[in-house]
């Protein structure tokens, strides 16, 4: 949460948009006081990995699928989330759930894949629950004399749905405030209004590089030109220049499109930020929404049983739903732009910089001040992890 002496960050207004403008006009970037050095071990040690794990990411609300995966009573998707499979359904009064993907008799898992159903069989067996995760087929009920049928259901795990989005804690009896892990960032999330876009596409893949480390590659335009030269990222966006701030542990970058200039001149255009610059979040601790004048990307980085090892899932959602086959293949193809742009450009570069991680025989990195997305980054997880940065 948020400080309480600090003020609340103004909302996506045409002062955003003005306060990106100066910095391009002045050819600089908002940045932090100093540089940051950051230890090695920072990335790449396993006891850090397993606080990680143990204490953040199985302890926080994490965002499981966007509601628009899922928009129908009684859909369903199966997903992995740091090795467990989860099923979250939507039941047949709208409600949503997120329950553990694994029969109570032995183990195997009742459903697979997508789609609409009101129940699901274990393969194994043949035990069948309902959607809501009750217990309610035993073929040859006679050997579990005594058993209540009660007291073995899908174990649920607490979730809420906001601001377009299913969210869960991964331990099942843990409790979930979703207003109060979004803090001051709810009402920004609430403003994008992303219950009404429609889901497109995702794609999910491992790299070899820490799920702190992906992260931090959407929260600088430093390698834009570098990285990003031959695309649209960096053909569209000014490089090294951003604004940033702060929501407690969250944060939002606006990236300057080329064209926001013309409002130096001609101040008739458009002052609304999401036309003007890539406005990206970061929500604590691991999901990154990009946010474009036609759609979002969703990005969740999770480590993938190593400290430099990790999965990214990408996916994508439409501001306006697709309802003919002529917008969902306008789509397509911008899905597949930002993708490749994912995979074949960040993620090119960044197993690189795993194996620096990985191998490298100095103590520490630097972050510049320009890259003050990278350190506030850096900076909220070493005070939950108790780790000394200079």
């Amino acid at each position: 949460m948020m400080n309480q002496t600090e003020p609340a960050p103004a909302g996506l207004t045409e002062d955003l948009t003005r306060r990106a403008l100066r910095l391009v006009l002045d050819r600089t970037t908002d940045m932090a006081a100093t540089a940051l050095r950051v230890p090695l071990h920072y990335y790449r040690d396993p006891k850090i990995a397993e606080v990680e794990e143990t204490q953040i990411l199985r302890r926080t609300p994490l965002m499981i699928v966007p509601s628009a995966r899922i928009p129908a009573p009684n859909d369903y998707v199966v997903r992995t989330v740091l090795g467990d499979s989860l099923l979250v359904t939507r039941d047949r009064d709208g409600t949503a759930h997120v329950l553990l993907n694994y029969c109570r008799h032995r183990g195997a898992q009742p459903a697979c894949g997508s789609g609409n159903a009101t129940r699901f069989t274990c393969p194994y067996h043949a035990w069948t629950y309902r959607n809501t995760g009750e217990l309610t087929g035993v073929p040859g009920k006679e050997g579990f004399t005594g058993m209540d049928r009660g007291d073995y259901g899908l174990v649920e795990l607490p979730s809420q749905e906001r601001h377009g989005f299913i969210w869960a804690v991964l331990t099942a009896d843990s409790e979930i405030d979703i207003d109060a892990h979004l803090g001051d960032m709810g009402p920004e999330l609430a403003q994008l209004d992303y219950g009404t876009y429609g889901y497109h596409d995702e794609r999910e893949f491992t790299s070899e590089v820490s799920w702190k480390g992906a992260l931090e590659a959407f929260a600088e335009s430093y390698h834009f030109p570098f990285v990003h030269g031959q695309s649209v990222i960096g053909q569209n966006t000014v490089a090294n220049t951003s604004t940033h701030d702060a929501f407690g542990r969250h944060h939002r970058m606006g990236f300057p499109f080329n064209w926001i200039s013309a409002l130096d001149t001609d101040p008739t255009g458009s002052w609304d930020p999401l036309m003007n610059m890539g406005v990206i979040y970061w929500i604590y601790p691991n999901l990154v929404l990009a946010n474009s004048p036609v759609g979002v990307e969703i990005l969740d980085m999770l480590p993938a049983g190593a400290p430099t090892r990790c999965t990214v899932r990408h996916s994508w959602m439409a501001k306006i739903p697709a309802t003919t086959d002529e917008q969902r293949a306008v789509y397509d193809t911008i899905y597949a732009q930002v993708h490749a742009a994912v995979r074949d450009e960040d993620f090119a570069m960044l197993p690189q910089c795993g194996e620096g991680v990985r191998r490298g025989q100095h103590d520490h990195m630097i972050i510049g001040r320009n890259e003050i997305g990278v350190q506030h980054m850096i900076k909220t997880f070493a005070a939950e992890l108790g780790i000394a940065l200079s």
